[in-house]
């Protein structure tokens, strides 16, 4: 579970992430906080949510080709991404994840098992974590790392979810930013800044425009 303090162990601000490696929106987002963490104060604790736990109970309301999509993709990355977690520690989180996106969605590969045990290779994890890919014994672990992000937010969002600590010593909560391609030096840092100021406005609600383009991953 994610610690709501103020400060890590370093002394620097947590950012909690919450991701599913199927989703090339919060790759790009978890980019852009890579970013930001190079120049500003911040430490960025990963965590696991799931958009097959998000969407289970509603798959008849979806288009057809983002449902079948859901039903043959989405479990097997993340069903292994817990297992890593669990079996290895939450440290292991950003590494792999990296490993995973870079695959996914960098290289084209998409989430398939081979890209999973690239990436598992890719920084030296056991390939017995895919054992988990048609079913894993921690799913009821995978579901509370998801309920933690998303009750944070609402159910009407996605992936990523982002929690920092308010100035009232509670956490400030928000999907998104949706951004690409991802920014980086200060333009990483202003658009954290501006994030941070609108996220803890008492009252906020949303800020929205057209996407006119899909993500562009360099």
């Amino acid at each position: 579970m994610a610690e709501n303090a103020a400060q890590t162990a370093n002394g620097k601000t947590p950012v909690d992430f919450w991701f599913d490696p199927l989703c090339p929106w919060a790759w790009m987002t978890s980019r852009w906080v890579l970013e930001v963490e190079k120049v500003r104060d911040i430490e960025v604790r990963w965590h696991v949510m799931s958009l097959a736990v998000l969407n289970e109970n509603k798959l008849d309301e979806l288009p057809e080709e983002y449902r079948e999509m859901l039903e043959t993709h989405a479990w097997g990355p993340v069903r292994v991404v817990i297992a890593a977690q669990q079996e290895h520690g939450p440290e292991v989180l950003g590494d792999f994840y990296t490993a995973l996106g870079t695959r996914i969605h960098n290289q084209g590969e998409g989430p398939t098992r081979e890209a999973v045990a690239g990436a598992l290779k890719d920084v030296s994890l056991p390939d017995s974590l895919l054992d988990h890919w048609e079913s894993t014994p921690y799913d009821a672990e995978l579901r509370a790392s998801h309920n933690e992000g998303i009750e944070k937010v609402g159910q009407e969002v996605g992936t990523p979810v982002i929690a920092v600590p308010g100035t009232d010593g509670e956490q400030v909560a928000f999907f998104g930013p949706v951004v690409t391609p991802a920014p980086k030096g200060e333009a990483a840092a202003r658009l954290w800044d501006g994030t941070l100021l609108v996220a803890s406005t008492p009252g906020f609600y949303e800020i929205k425009r057209t996407r006119t383009q899909g993500p562009i991953f360099d």
